[in-house]
């Protein structure tokens, strides 16, 4: 049934024979204009198309929600019945409607029945919405938080970076210092044993002198 169903409404493309160089292509055919559902900009990927796991799923809807006798759907296959007969759009859907009056169809049943779809594929559409937003929710949701967490992470160890690089500058300082200090203590420190040591030869040099004087003159 499902094939049935699909057969309705999609049509294969046949490729298009190239045009003859210097004459124009033939007109294409316009399609109806669609309501499409658009995603904000930042969310935006390739353009969407027609995907057939997705047109089954609605499909599998229509067909579980297709109620007993004669509607839209029935009309649907008359319809493409007629397709390849040579006539209009306006002739194929009155002889269409003719063999569905014979089942007791009317317009307004019909129209009826298509809204029918149309609200079944809605609710499709909704249930799809809320999947979609709880997918979402798992997996970009949690992906956000932990790159907001990430983020904070990244801010708060380059404010203690930043705090270790002063603390190390301030710490590089005081190095400096020290050295400096170790350097003049250590150039006073020689100057002191110098004056120590030339106080020291001085005064021993006198008593050396003053002992060998002794030893001459004190006989």
């Amino acid at each position: 049934m499902l094939k049935n169903l699909k057969s309705l409404f999609i049509i294969e493309e046949e490729p298009s024979p190239k045009p003859d160089q210097g004459k124009p292509a033939a007109s294409q055919v316009q399609k109806p204009a669609t309501h499409v559902h658009t995603l904000p900009q930042s969310e935006q990927g390739r353009a969407g198309k027609v995907n057939e796991k997705f047109m089954d799923l609605l499909f599998k809807a229509m067909e579980d929600n297709n109620p007993e006798g004669f509607d839209y759907m029935e009309f649907r296959q008359s319809l493409n019945s007629l397709k390849k007969m040579p006539m209009d759009e306006q002739t194929r859907f009155q002889s269409a409607f003719a063999m569905a009056q014979t089942l007791g169809a009317t317009p307004a049943a019909l129209l009826d029945s298509a809204m029918h779809y149309i609200a079944v594929l809605k609710r499709e559409e909704q249930q799809f919405e809320q999947a979609l937003a709880a997918q979402k929710d798992r997996q970009i949701g949690s992906k956000e938080a932990e790159l907001a967490n990430l983020q904070q992470t990244i801010q708060a160890k380059a404010e203690q970076i930043k705090r270790l690089t002063q603390e190390i500058e301030a710490h590089q300082q005081h190095v400096q210092r020290i050295q400096q200090e170790l350097a003049e203590a250590a150039v006073k420190m020689e100057s002191t044993k110098n004056d120590f040591i030339a106080s020291y030869n001085a005064l021993v040099e006198q008593i050396q002198t003053d002992v060998e004087n002794m030893k001459i003159y004190l006989k």
